[in-house]
């Protein structure tokens, strides 16, 4: 890969919760239209390196960070406007967080709030979106019913409709199979699949087998280090660079 396909750089990267280091100086690119997925046991810093990445650690009163996170060659700490950065960055957290609107108005919400009042143009985002999430043939015809209402996969797709609304450049997705039954997610990685020629895809999962059946790369933390990234190739192989890479992803340890 070509450093003038990288996407995301991030170098030498702490991040400290009070007097917790949850990220010790991890080092990494994603590149452009790639899926990276990210492993590792709890508490090994991968939610936190999403919320450096578009920012959401603002949120996190007591957080410090320090090193760099550049998006398209931009330090994220230097935007002009995080809102927009967030724009570029969708987000899929593990739970489904469902707004309480209708379908429609779920996937309406974010191009309304970018300005777009046009009925026709709304009608035809919504629909491309929910094709995009492999829900639009469960829902076309209740278009005006609760999204809370649906079952608990379709709200994860819902949700991964809705980040794709605002036609984000980077798909971050933090364990969206958690809270969805294995049909769902196998329906759920055929869309992430096809997604890639479009996005580049971070993808954090505590499911080793996940990670070898959708990734291009896969970075692996523990405590807070990158132990080690590499194609999938490597990482899953009987010999990776590191032996607590072979230990985790054979089910050693984890």
């Amino acid at each position: 890969m070509r450093d003038d396909d990288k996407k995301i750089e991030i170098s030498n990267l702490r991040v400290t919760y009070g007097e917790k280091e949850a990220l010790k100086g991890i080092s990494l690119d994603v590149y452009e239209n790639e899926i990276l997925s990210i492993i590792g046991p709890a508490q090994s810093g991968k939610t936190t390196l999403l919320k450096v990445i578009n920012r959401t650690i603002d949120l996190v009163p007591d957080a410090k960070v320090q090193g760099t996170a550049k998006v398209d060659g931009e330090n994220v700490r230097d935007v002009k406007s995080v809102y927009q950065l967030r724009r570029k960055i969708g987000m899929v957290f593990p739970l489904p967080v469902g707004l309480p609107l209708s379908i429609y108005d779920n996937v309406a919400f974010a191009p309304r709030a970018a300005g777009i009042r046009n009925r026709k143009d709304l009608d035809a985002i919504v629909e491309h979106c929910l094709q995009q999430a492999a829900l639009w043939d469960e829902v076309k015809d209740r278009l005006d019913s609760l999204g809370t209402r649906l079952s608990g996969g379709q709200q994860q797709r819902l949700t991964i409709a809705r980040a794709l609304s605002h036609q984000p450049e980077i798909l971050c997705l933090d364990e969206f199979s958690i809270a969805v039954d294995p049909v769902t997610t196998m329906r759920i990685e055929d869309v992430l699949k096809e997604l890639r020629s479009q996005v580049t895809i971070i993808l954090v999962t505590n499911l080793v087998q996940q990670a070898r059946r959708l990734a291009d790369r896969t970075a692996f933390l523990l405590n807070g280090e990158l132990i080690e990234i590499d194609i999938n190739e490597v990482i899953f192989s009987d010999s990776p660079a590191n032996q607590m890479t072979y230990d985790y992803v054979s089910g050693t340890f984890g």
